[in-house]
């Protein structure tokens, strides 16, 4: 779970970074927003910065983090993720769907990469998974939309 949760936040981020890349200067170290419900150390968040390592993005060399950790009070999020928005960071990173909603309400302008969320069209984070609009992008774990199929192939593996 965890190496399919970096590979797919590492290519969310890096679409979500070059999209406004006309309007970048030519050095400037984009600067990705942290918005965790925990308390470091994450073995989320490790394996999201080995993998921005192993890309060749060096954190205070050509990318920058501004972190902010929950540490389990998500009462916090709101004010976090405000803070945020204020130090301009490029991109935000979220994990599960109440860092996500905080992220949401702080902005409809910075890009947001979710990951971990349960639903995000229950949770009114998107419009639907075909067509999400806004500023999210990201991995859902709802399975809902595929539990059909998997029991249709399940059905038809019991003819052997």
């Amino acid at each position: 779970m965890c190496k399919k949760f970096v590979r797919f936040a590492l290519g969310a981020l890096l679409l979500a970074l070059s999209c406004p890349a006309q309007a970048q200067q030519p050095n400037k170290v984009p600067r990705i927003g942290v918005l965790w419900p925990t308390a470091p150390p994450d073995p989320f968040f490790d394996a999201f910065k080995q993998g921005l390592g192993e890309l060749r993005y060096v954190q205070g060399q050509n990318i920058a983090f501004d972190e902010r950790w929950a540490e389990g009070k998500l009462e916090r999020l709101p004010v976090l993720a405000a803070e945020l928005v204020r130090v301009g960071v490029d991109v935000i990173v979220t994990r599960q769907t109440p860092p996500t909603q905080a992220a949401k309400q702080a902005t409809r302008i910075i890009p947001i990469v979710m990951a971990l969320v349960t639903d995000p069209v229950a949770s009114g984070l998107v419009g639907s998974l075909a067509r999400p609009g806004g500023n999210i992008t990201g991995l859902s774990t709802l399975a809902q939309d595929v539990d059909g199929k998997r029991l249709e192939l399940l059905k038809g593996n019991k003819k052997n």
